[in-house]
Formats: structure tokens, C-alpha cells, sequence
């Protein structure tokens, strides 16, 4: 009886240790953690969809796994686009950069976290089987996105308002038909500025469907609960509502300061971020007039471009401007 009652306990024994040891292993996968920097850029492929004239528009974005730091990569060896058969640039080792093709506008100001369908190409009706693809490098690391028409990547407006948890989420058939919003901006798409001048930027803009319509979410939290309660859904979630903000496309972003602060347009889900992604997920009202003035103040001299970008939370319209900002002279300075 003795020894039944040693093996018993062994046998407790040894399950308890497995039941730990499981636990321990399930809670290591769970864990997730908040990078600073230090991480690298994923560029991401969004899908493509059919133009009128035949051709055809590829939609890009990225993933920067930082949440604090920005990179400024100019279009180079470490930031390029390629053509090139099915599979012919699998191996990240291989380098493909070609001077004539490597501009395709992408960006060379990089914010931290998910900037989702960012901008478009658009390839001719007989892109075939091609693929383009966009290499990255960053902190050490070599990505890639490839982009083709493969047809398990064909979007439509919906596809886009989901990818972007438009509209709080919704996966209404509406938002199949919803129109992306109507952008000008006033003035030439070139301006020349020296440093330390305001140059002010002035845009119009409209949702002309109406879809989806503007609304929140149950109103402002009135505790932490409400505040800070999970998240319901795997992609983050951002409110309907017209709205429009300026960033620096191309160019140092610490060199250029905007009056007034501009909301984000990447997918900060802190609390109170000023994000359209960040609880409790407060849209400003645009202005009655659909005007939206704004002045960007450049501290160093060089060639920029600022991108205006209009949402109605579930699809993006965007505007480039391109600035070429002077040294200040001692003419300037009144000497």
C-alpha cells in the first residue's frame, strides 16, 4: 500500500509539472511585446482591382514594427521596386535595384506602426503574370512585398474598409459601392518656401455619398473600464466620419512642423493618441465649408513632399505637394 501511495504521488507529481510546464509554454506564445525600436518595415501588398481603361491599380502600404521610431530611407539600394517573373526575386539575398524602375512613389518617410493602403500603382491591361515588387531594408533586415494580380488578391471598396476596420468594423454589403472621397488642393502641386516661412495649405474637401456615415461609438467613456476594454476584433477598428490630415510623403518629418497638429493616419491604437484608430475614437467635425487650412513651417532647406490625405474612414484619397525649401539668405534676414 505504501508503494501504491509513493507511485500515486509521483504520478500527481509529474503531472503537475506537465500542467506547468503547458501553461508556461501557452503563456509564452501569448505574449506580445510593445517595441520601441530597434524593429524593421514590412512593406505590405493590399491587393489590386480593375480600372475602367483596362489597366489595373496595385495597392501598397507597410507595417513598421516600432512604435516610436520613424526611418527616412531614400529611394536606393534599401528602397526600390523591381519587375520580375513569378517568384523571380524570392531569395532576399539577390539584388535587383534598378535606377530606371526603382521610383515607382513610393514613400521615403516612414512612420511607426501599420500604414495601410498608402498608394497605388497602376500597371498596364497586359501586366500578365509580372510581378512588382518593393524591397525594403531596415535595421538589417531585407522585405519584401510582391505584387501581382493573382486573383485571390482582388479587392473592392469593402475589402479596403475591413483591411482598415473602417466604419468600427462593419462588413455591411454597402460599403461595396461607397465612394472615396472628393480632395483639391488649392495652389500648384509645386511650391518653392525658405526656411522658417510659413507656407500655408489650403484643401477641399467632401464624402459626396455620405457612406459611412459619420457616428460614434456610444459616446465618450465615462470610466476606465469603458476606456481601456479589450479589443473586439483582430484588426484594429476606427470610426466613420470625414476627415483629412497632412504628412510628410518624402523627406525628414522632424524638419517640418504643422499648425495645427495633424491627426494621424497610422494605426495608433493607444489611448488618446489622436488617432482615428485610438479609443474612444473621437472624429473632429470638418470645418462647415469642407475647407481645411494649414500651414507647415520646414527647418532645414530640401526637397519634400507633403501628401494631404482625405478619409471617410473606410477608403483614401490623397494629394501630393511638392516643396523645395531655400536656406535662409542674410537678404532674407534683412542684412
Amino acid at each position: 500500500m505504501r508503494g501504491r501511495t509513493f507511485l500515486m504521488r509521483r504520478g500527481y507529481l509529474l503531472v503537475s509539472v506537465l500542467a506547468m510546464f503547458c501553461l508556461a509554454q501557452m503563456a509564452e506564445g501569448q505574449t506580445r511585446f510593445m517595441y520601441l525600436s530597434g524593429q524593421s518595415i514590412s512593406p505590405a501588398y493590399e491587393g489590386w482591382w480593375p480600372n475602367e481603361d483596362g489597366s489595373f491599380s496595385l495597392f501598397l502600404g507597410y507595417m513598421n514594427s516600432n512604435w516610436d521610431q520613424h526611418f527616412d530611407i531614400p529611394v536606393g539600394p534599401a528602397n526600390y521596386f523591381a519587375f520580375t517573373d513569378p517568384e523571380g526575386l524570392d531569395d532576399l539575398e539577390q539584388d535587383a535595384y534598378e535606377a530606371s524602375v526603382a521610383d515607382q512613389g513610393q514613400p521615403t518617410h516612414f512612420y511607426p506602426r501599420r500604414n495601410p493602403f498608402l498608394f497605388t500603382i497602376t500597371v498596364p491591361e497586359d501586366f500578365g503574370s509580372r510581378e512588382l515588387v518593393w524591397t525594403l531594408q531596415t535595421n538589417g533586415e531585407t522585405h519584401r512585398a510582391f505584387a501581382s494580380l493573382a486573383p485571390d488578391y482582388r479587392i473592392d471598396p469593402q475589402v479596403i474598409s475591413t483591411e482598415v476596420g473602417g466604419n468600427f468594423g462593419s462588413l455591411s454589403d454597402a460599403l461595396r459601392s461607397n465612394i472615396p472621397p472628393e480632395l483639391k488642393v488649392e495652389g500648384g502641386e509645386t511650391r518653392r518656401i525658405a526656411v522658417g516661412e510659413p507656407l500655408t495649405l489650403i484643401a477641399f474637401a467632401s464624402d459626396p455619398d455620405n457612406l459611412p456615415a459619420r457616428r460614434t461609438r456610444g459616446g465618450s467613456p465615462s470610466t476606465l473600464d469603458q476606456l481601456y476594454r479589450p479589443p473586439s476584433s483582430i484588426v484594429a477598428i476606427s470610426g466613420p466620419g470625414l476627415r483629412l490630415s497632412w504628412i510628410v510623403y518624402r523627406g525628414p518629418v522632424r524638419n517640418v512642423n504643422f499648425e495645427p497638429e495633424q491627426m494621424k493616419t497610422w494605426t495608433d491604437t493607444r489611448v488618446y493618441a489622436n488617432s482615428p484608430w485610438s479609443p474612444p475614437w473621437l472624429i473632429p467635425e470638418p470645418p462647415e465649408d469642407g475647407r481645411w487650412v494649414t500651414e507647415a513651417i520646414f527647418q532645414a532647406p530640401g526637397d519634400y513632399i507633403l501628401r494631404a490625405i482625405a478619409s471617410d474612414g473606410s477608403l483614401f484619397t490623397n494629394k501630393n505637394v511638392t516643396v523645395t525649401v531655400t536656406p535662409i539668405t542674410d537678404l532674407d534676414q534683412g542684412m
